[in-house]
């Protein structure tokens, strides 16, 4: 089953995952503020994840990384 890591330290909340996300399985987590002030992005459906790498990709910050 893929699975994707988000790098919560790297992630400034930008949502271009969210959009790039063809699943619409990511989200910004609401609950949780990184030491930069910012909502990271967070895998809401794990079991859906196909691994396309669309997140991984769109992410200007490199903290995403998609493991199959």
């Amino acid at each position: 089953m893929p699975k994707i890591t988000v790098d919560v330290q790297r992630c400034k909340g930008c949502g271009l995952c969210v959009n790039a996300c063809p699943l619409k399985i990511i989200s910004l987590n609401t609950e949780v503020i990184n030491p930069k002030g910012y909502h990271p992005a967070k895998l809401v459906v794990p079991e859906k994840c196909i691994g396309c790498k669309s997140c991984a990709i769109m992410c200007p910050d490199c903290a995403i990384v998609v493991e199959k």
